[in-house]
């Protein structure tokens, strides 16, 4: 045998074992805050804007009186067709460029940095959330956790070709020190905040 077959069989006779759970982080009590004002505080603080509704009618109502419905609005949530395109999802993503809102529906969201888990199954295109002027997204109250730890054990297990965190609008803070919106993505997320 040689020296190289016998240093990766020595390799290979001691790897640790394949699987060995996580700690427990509940002894750090990173939950004893307030799930709900906390997200609220924090996706304030960064940029972003939270709406509380009870149902989808509450958002249609919402976008129609505050955003331009003429201009090209899509969505991948069924009960919002009345305001927002559904039948965009194998269109060309170049023709996406002009749209001025997406709505779509997370997972769930991060209470300690506003964060929204969404993957390419709610996003339908992963440009989806990069190339709106503006993006909104939805979230079940009971659907906030209170740490990324939380939020990792949620993800840990899935299969998703696509996955991100979303935490309140396209920014910067690099030119002159100087926080700018919209730097490089949509200028203005709202989150509705669903009970």
């Amino acid at each position: 045998m040689s020296s190289r077959a016998s240093i990766l069989e020595k390799i290979k006779q001691n790897q640790p074992a394949a699987v060995s759970d996580l700690p427990s982080l509940t002894f750090l009590g990173l939950d004893a805050f307030d799930i709900l004002e906390k997200y609220k505080t924090v996706l304030k603080s960064i940029g972003g804007d939270f709406v509380e509704v009870n149902n989808y009618n509450a958002i249609i109502d919402y976008v129609k009186k505050n955003y331009d419905v003429e201009k090209l609005i899509i969505t991948t949530i069924p009960e919002l067709a009345e305001i927002a395109k559904l039948d965009w999802l194998n269109d060309d993503p170049h023709t996406l460029e002009n749209v001025e809102l997406t709505l779509i529906k997370a997972y769930f969201g991060v209470a300690e940095n506003s964060a929204l888990w969404v993957t390419d199954v709610v996003l339908g295109q992963r440009v989806s959330s990069f190339i709106p002027q503006y993006l909104a997204i939805v979230v079940d109250k009971k659907d906030i956790v209170a740490t990324m730890h939380q939020a990792y054990d949620r993800i840990g297990n899935q299969e998703y070709g696509f996955g991100t965190f979303i935490a309140g609008p396209s920014k910067t803070a690099d030119i002159e020190q100087s926080l700018v919106l919209g730097a490089h993505g949509a200028r203005g997320l709202t989150v509705f905040i669903m009970d």
